[in-house]
């Protein structure tokens, strides 16, 4: 099992209730591919380095999880697909 790590942003602009769900579904996603969640950190709405979408400031989110080789391909794979998510990112993080 191998230590990641996948980082975050979520919309700013939809409702509380709509982000956890986006954040309850990676979490979702990470456990299905057989992964176990260690840490959730919530780094809060911040000021994003350039514009995306149209959008200034979004939600930080870092998920810390223990995995097989294969799970972060699969993971990202259905990261691509979910709405209100602007940026994610999953890396392999050292011992």
């Amino acid at each position: 099992m191998n230590k990641y790590e996948l980082a975050m942003v979520v919309n700013a602009k939809i409702e509380d209730e709509a982000r956890e769900a986006v954040v309850e579904k990676a979490k979702g996603y990470v456990t299905r591919y057989g992964g176990t969640i260690t840490e959730v950190e919530e780094w809060g709405r911040k000021r994003l380095a350039y514009e995306i979408q149209k959008m200034h400031e979004g939600y930080y989110y870092f998920i810390q999880f223990e995995a097989d080789a294969s799970a972060p391909a699969e993971i990202e794979r259905n990261m691509r697909i979910l709405d209100n998510v602007l940026r994610y990112l999953v890396v392999r993080k050292d011992a």
